[in-house]
């Protein structure tokens, strides 16, 4: 779907046609016949359209004559079916072609970050200041890995709490979840780090002079390194929970065994004694007028048990 909007009355409107000035919104669903038929309007090069398109693609700029792309990995929410084995967030692409009289982002996916300027929730938007809009999508974006940490990180404190009382796989089923959702966050932001020092670098929006502009990109990098180092702490954190309880369960499992083993060798002495005495020979002083010998085979079992029971308890073998 291609959408064009424009500010009019400090309200978000929708258009028919392009104008100078307005923004344009190229989401799914659309055809591959609808990209190259706007491609060719629009005199874009057809990679700026297609390549925002790829899942796979990694944030990175590209210009070309007057026209210059961006491509950013902006977090959204897995909206997969079997959320026990697939990552809580999923990075997408989102890219952000700037030409002579629009911008237009271009995303295969539902993206938070362009519902948020659709809904004209963002202050002071305006697709007609090309280099602010620009800005304003890097920093609402950022913003959105922020809010996507807390959330993760939140989930990550309930689900040690559930541990603590619990041993089922739910539980680490979805701290994997979580695992996979910050590894995405840390490449994502490490790449866009590098994008934004190279954009600053080679002042590719053009706004060296502008002071206002530039006090906002120095931001938009001071967040992003802020929600990587945030992205990083998390992993560490997660990672040294997985081994803590991956180290508990082993301990647990041991001290069951060394109990297990306990009550077996205890439990193997009257048998001992029992298959000894139920052999067919004769046994001194036992072959007496009155035969106690069950009652003698019961009272040495029990005594040898009990010593052997003794003996484990008295020298911390048993727990």
């Amino acid at each position: 779907m291609i959408h064009y909007y424009a500010k009019s009355e400090g309200k978000l409107t929708s258009l028919r046609e392009a104008e100078t000035g307005c923004w344009i919104n190229v989401s799914a669903p659309i055809t591959r016949e609808e990209v190259q038929e706007f491609a060719d309007k629009h005199a874009i090069p057809i990679g700026f359209l297609t390549d925002p398109l790829d899942i796979d693609e990694r944030a990175r700029y590209e210009r070309e004559d007057e026209m210059r792309l961006i491509i950013l990995n902006t977090p959204v929410l897995n909206n997969n079916i079997d959320k026990e084995t697939q990552a809580i967030y999923m990075t997408v692409p989102l890219g952000i072609i700037i030409t002579i009289d629009h911008v237009i982002t271009v995303s295969a996916f539902e993206n938070p970050v362009i519902d948020q300027f659709l809904g004209d929730k963002v202050k002071h938007f305006d697709p007609s200041d090309d280099k602010l809009f620009v800005l304003q999508i890097l920093a609402h974006n950022i913003q959105h890995y922020l809010n996507g940490l807390k959330q993760l990180n939140h989930k990550r404190n309930v689900i040690e709490k559930e541990l603590y009382a619990s041993s089922r796989n739910m539980e680490i089923k979805q701290l994997l979840s979580i695992e996979k959702s910050l590894v995405y966050f840390v490449n994502s932001l490490y790449a866009i780090e590098l994008l934004a020092m190279k954009m600053k670098r080679t002042d590719f929006l053009h706004i060296r002079d502008d002071e206002d502009k530039m006090d906002l990109f120095e931001d938009i990098i001071i967040d992003n390194s802020q929600a990587l180092d945030m992205a990083k702490v998390y992993t560490d954190i997660l990672g040294g929970t997985m081994d803590a309880y991956a180290s508990i369960i082993s301990n647990n499992l041991n001290i069951v065994m060394k109990r297990l083993t306990t009550i077996t060798i205890v439990l193997m002495i009257p048998t001992l004694i029992a298959s000894f005495f139920g052999m067919n020979v004769k046994i001194p002083y036992l072959n007496t007028e009155h035969d106690y010998s069950f009652v003698i085979i019961i009272v040495i079992s029990v005594l040898m048990s009990g010593l052997t029971s003794w003996f484990f308890r008295k020298n911390d073998l048993s727990k």
